[in-house]
Order: structure tokens, then sequence, then C-alpha cells
């Protein structure tokens, strides 16, 4: 990918997406000991950055394609995402979830316009009922973090940060699936100015911090985390542009992740879900070596349960 590339996206997808506000706080620049700059992707359509990716994944499609839909599997924001995207381009969206997802995403995806086609739910049966959907139906396959598309889609948050703040020495970002983190590490190294990015991933699924040490993608043996948005691990396509382009990967308990997100919500007064907050509870682990360095905080989303909040 070129630097063209990524400003070619950012201005193919601006019809369908916010430019999200940037917010500061002095009282957390005191607590940190850094100046934070937080990219509010909270405030995105449909709630997180991952619209940017399903709006330039489904905008790259052929005319034909566009004509037979797309399909995705996703219990979470993606499938939100490409459901609106889909509806904004004027193309049908498949969405595979599995049957124990929530009731309010499955509601929220209707409402975007997305068709739902419930599956048992194991990783195994998203991915055969995706592709019966592909082969009976004709739809094209968006992958919600290792298609290239949409890392390049994600990476116009970052983008955006660095328009506005050229300066920063370092961009955080949760570490999930892979999509969002190997975007800003693109557009951090295209447009930074030695602009460093740095993961945060919880503990209970810290497969991205063992792929960096092991040079090869891991699995998580299990998924204990209050992170449900980080659940997933990295792709072929990613994986890559996260071994080139990411400094590190520093990883955080639950309490620190409910920690950071309440802070957020106590002092900068805007909702952010868990997965969001890591990020920030990485930095404050580790503040000592942050200090005096300007920093960027990707917020990635806000759609949280406001019924089961942790604090």
């Amino acid at each position: 990918m070129t630097s063209q590339e990524l400003k070619q996206c950012h201005d193919r997808i601006k019809p369908y997406i916010h430019r999200t506000a940037v917010l500061t706080s002095s009282l957390l620049n005191e607590i940190s000991g850094a100046d934070l700059f937080f990219k509010c992707e909270n405030f995105q359509r449909m709630g997180a950055f991952k619209m940017r990716g399903a709006a330039n994944g489904i905008s790259q499609l052929t005319a034909l394609q566009k004509e037979k839909g797309v399909v995705t599997h996703s219990s979470g924001n993606f499938a939100q995402a490409l459901s609106l995207a889909a509806k904004s381009l004027g193309v049908k969206a498949y969405i595979v979830m599995p049957s124990n997802a929530p009731q309010v995403k499955k509601d929220a995806v209707k409402g975007y316009g997305g068709q739902i086609i419930e599956c048992p739910p194991t990783l195994q049966d998203r991915e055969e009922t995706a592709t019966k959907i592909q082969n009976e139906r004709g739809a094209t396959f968006i992958h919600p973090s290792d298609d290239l598309d949409v890392i390049i889609g994600q990476g116009t948050a970052a983008l955006e940060l660095l328009e506005d703040h050229p300066d920063l020495d370092y961009i955080f970002t949760p570490v999930g699936g892979g999509g969002l983190i190997a975007g800003t590490a693109l557009a951090a190294h295209y447009y930074g100015n030695n602009c460093k990015v740095i993961g945060g991933e919880p503990f209970e699924v810290d497969d991205a911090y063992r792929s960096l040490l092991s040079g090869k993608i891991e699995t998580n043996t299990t998924t204990d985390t209050i992170a449900d948005g980080l659940k997933t691990q990295l792709g072929v396509i990613n994986f890559p542009i996260i071994q080139k382009h990411v400094s590190e990967i520093i990883r955080v308990e639950e309490q620190e992740i409910i920690d950071a997100m309440g802070l957020i919500w106590e002092r900068m007064k805007i909702i952010i879900e868990p997965s969001c907050a890591v990020p920030f509870a990485a930095l404050l682990k580790e503040k000592e070596k942050f200090k005096h360095k300007k920093m960027g905080i990707i917020l990635s989303g806000g759609n949280v349960d406001l019924g089961n909040l942790p604090f």
C-alpha cells in the first residue's frame, strides 16, 4: 500500500463517515504525565471505527458485486458497520450471527438494514454459513479485520488524527482482529513524524502479544475478558503489517481495563466500551515510559450495554 492509496481511501469514504472529534483532558494529562489526544471513534456512525473499513470495503466492489450484495460473519460492531455502510451505498448486506448473540445487537443490525442469518455459535459454523450465502446468492465476503480494503479504511482514523496533530510521538490502539492497529500503523508510517504505534491487549486474550514474540499467529485457549470486542485473533493479511510497523503490545489486567473505562467516563463524560479502554489502560500501566510525550489514543467505540456496566 502507498500513502496515496490511504489518502484516496479517505476521500472515497468521506460521504459515509463522520470526521470524529479529538478531545483532551488536563486532568488525564496530569494523571498520565503526558499530553493525551483522544480520537473519539465512539462518536462515529454506528458508534465505532469499523464504519470506515466497511464503507471502503463496499466502495471498492464492482457494480456487479454491489448488485449481488455483501456478506460477513460477526456478532459485534462489524455486523452493524457493514449493515449501515451497505444501506448508505444501496447494497444488500447478509449478516451471519451466532444464535446466542445479544438481542440488542441483532436489533441494531436489523435497524441498519442488514439481513440476519443465524447459525450455531462456533467459528466453523459462522464461516460455513457465510460460504453458503456466497455460493447461493453470489454475495461478496468482507472480513471484519483481515481484508486490505478494510484495514486501509480503519487507518483513516489515525490519518485524521495526524492531520490534526502531526507531531504525535505515539498512537495507542486496542488489538483484537488486528485491522485497526494495522491500519493505524500504516497511517503512522506514511503520515507520522517518527510516530510509533503501540497496542493494548488484555492478558486474557494476549494472542497478538505472543504472536509478535513467536513470529507466527497464535490463538487463545480462553477468552475470559470484559473486552468482548478483542476476542478475535490476527489474520494473515494484517499480521505482517503489525510485525513490520507496530513497536510493541502492552498487556493489561481486567481491573486495569475497568479502572481506565471508569476514569474516562468520570473525567471526560463520554461513553466508551471496555475494548476501547484497553489502550488507555496500557498507557497508564507504563506511564513512566511515556512522560512528557504527545500521545494519540484511538477510542475505538462506544457501543456498551448501559445495564451491565462493570463499575
